[in-house]
């Protein structure tokens, strides 16, 4: 069971802000937070930047990337965005309907109205690798979604967007960078767990420890 606010309700960067202080999540037009009864399962996450050190391995994920160039646009639909999206689908999500997008799914989920959102552009000698959607919040920014080049693995190109944001939101004086949420059964959410320190969203209130609270 999710609480969802109401979709046809614009939300401005203030109201977007406080509902992720509050332990939200976008997911395209819908702003949502999950409330099971019984079950703490989805934990909000976020990085505090300004206490953020990389680790050894996310030392040499920079190092592998430091000759991609950084843009900053906003949220918009090309050919050229369009491809590496429906490569990434279908690498990351074979047989499942979501690895069928088109141009009009592309522009639902990832050019909201009204949101504060910026499409960061990471390129290598001009060939577009990853583009990292972010929202702009009052006290940090939102890693919403990440999709980038499925055939260069050995970059770690999801890793490398989080560091950016965190150096971005750095650089900007923002204190956060809002992860979303960590789920402790799912392999796919484990990448989080390594950005150290990291606070989660817990009883109300926001909470450093060095790991997630368990699931009832």
């Amino acid at each position: 069971m999710d609480v969802v606010t109401d979709p046809g309700m614009p939300i401005d960067q203030g109201t977007l802000s406080d509902l992720f202080r509050m332990g939200f999540r976008r997911s395209g037009i819908f702003v949502y937070r999950p409330e099971c009864p019984g079950c703490q399962s989805c934990i909000a996450v976020r990085i505090p930047v300004h206490d953020f050190r990389p680790n050894r391995a996310q030392r040499r994920c920079l190092a592998r990337n430091a000759e991609l160039t950084l843009e900053s646009r906003p949220p918009h639909y090309s050919d050229e965005l369009f491809r590496l999206y429906r490569a990434y689908l279908k690498h990351r999500h074979p047989g499942g309907g979501m690895d069928k997008p088109t141009p009009d799914s592309f522009r639902e989920f990832l050019c909201t109205p009204g949101v504060e959102t910026e499409f960061l552009l990471f390129r290598a000698g001009g060939r577009l690798l990853s583009v990292a959607v972010t929202d702009r919040l009052h006290d940090g920014l939102s890693a919403n979604y990440t999709f980038f080049a499925p055939n260069a693995p050995e970059r770690s190109l999801g890793t490398y967007a989080i560091l950016s944001q965190v150096a971005e939101a750095r650089r900007r004086g923002l204190d956060y960078v809002y992860l979303g949420y960590w789920i402790a059964e799912s392999p796919k959410m484990r990448y989080k767990n390594r950005f150290r320190p990291l606070e989660f969203y817990a009883d109300e209130y926001w909470q450093r420890c060095e790991r997630p609270p368990a699931a009832d």
